[in-house]
C-alpha cells in the first residue's frame, strides 16, 4: 500500500480549514490503496519521510517566507532523505495574509534540491480562503493521493 504524508502547520482557522480540505480529497472513498499518514511539522522525522511515497506540506506564510515550523522540518529531513526520496511526487499548499511569495520560493529551492518532482499546482491563499480556494485545496490532496496508486 501507498503512503501519503501530509506535513503541516495549521497555527489558524484559516490553515486548519485548509488542511482538512486536503485530507478531505486524499481520503477520498475513490480512492484505494493508499494510508494518510499526517505529521505536523515540528513532529515528522525522517523516518515518516523515508516511509513515504509521496507528501503534501501546508503552511503559512510568516513574515516574508515559509513559517518556521516547515523550515524545521526540511531542516531535520533534508540530509537524512536525500539520497531516498528522489523522484517523489508533492504537492503544497501556503496561506498568507497578503504575501506568500517568499514562502513559495523557499519550499520550490528546498524540494527542488530533495529531488522532489511537483504532482499538482499549489494552492496559495492570501486572505480568508473561500470556497473555491477550499476545492482547490481537495484537489491537491486527492490528485497527490491519486497520483501514488498508479
Amino acid at each position: 500500500m501507498a503512503t501519503l504524508l501530509i506535513v503541516h502547520h495549521t497555527p489558524s482557522p484559516n490553515c486548519q480549514a485548509m488542511f482538512e480540505a486536503v485530507v478531505s480529497g486524499a481520503t477520498a472513498p475513490e480512492i484505494e490503496g493508499v494510508r494518510v499518514v499526517r505529521r505536523a511539522a515540528l513532529a515528522a522525522t525522517a523516518s515518516d519521510v523515508l516511509e513515504a511515497d509521496g507528501f503534501v506540506l501546508g503552511a503559512p506564510a510568516n513574515l516574508g517566507y515559509m513559517a518556521g515550523a516547515l523550515k524545521h522540518f526540511f531542516d531535520q529531513v533534508y540530509y537524512p532523505c536525500l539520497d531516498d526520496t528522489r523522484g517523489c511526487p508533492f504537492g503544497y499548499y501556503v496561506h498568507g495574509g497578503n504575501d506568500v511569495t517568499g514562502a513559495v520560493r523557499g519550499i520550490g529551492a528546498i524540494t527542488t534540491g530533495l529531488g522532489w518532482r511537483r504532482a499538482a499546482e499549489p494552492v496559495l491563499v492570501t486572505g480568508e480562503p473561500g470556497k473555491a480556494d477550499l476545492e482547490a485545496c481537495w484537489e491537491l490532496g486527492a490528485t497527490t493521493a491519486a497520483g501514488l496508486t498508479r
